[in-house]
């Protein structure tokens, strides 16, 4: 089963939610993690990686926080979960030094590729921006601090 995990699902909600409420200024990791009772550690983590990879950077003070370093239209999906991930590779004996044992035999490698690549471009061509443009359920209480 293809699916995020809980660090590149919970990384997408907070950079989504810091997107979101940009207008209001730096949204504070104590905030994102009451609102979606994200465990304020683990939060902290993938925060801090996003902000090495330079899409978010931190505000320090007494309104500090997180904020946005680029556009929402210049942050994809892809920038996001390789931040968390590293490389998506969909199958293990795309990940370089693969030990597979059916690697001489395999005839699923191309296709696979082939899909690997529709995700890889999916993902990369997919903006923060339209994740907010696409916002269905109104978000909870911005008034926290």
């Amino acid at each position: 089963m293809l699916r995020f995990t809980k660090r590149s699902d919970y990384g997408l909600m907070a950079i989504h939610y810091i997107a979101v409420n940009e207008d209001l200024g730096a949204v504070s990791t104590k905030r994102i993690a009451e609102e979606f009772r994200i465990p304020p550690e683990l939060l902290a983590k993938i925060l801090q990686r996003l902000a090495k990879k330079k899409l978010i950077t931190a505000q320090n003070g007494p309104k500090g926080g997180y904020v946005l370093t680029r556009p929402q239209t210049q942050i994809t999906v892809g920038d996001v979960v390789r931040a968390l991930e590293g490389p998506i590779n969909i199958v293990e004996c795309f990940e370089g030094e693969s030990e597979c044992p059916q690697m001489e035999r395999c005839n699923l490698r191309r296709p696979v590729q082939k899909i690997q690549a529709s995700i890889s471009r999916m993902l990369d061509t997919m903006s923060l921006a339209e994740l907010v443009a696409d916002d269905a359920p109104a978000l909870l209480s911005i008034s926290k601090a």
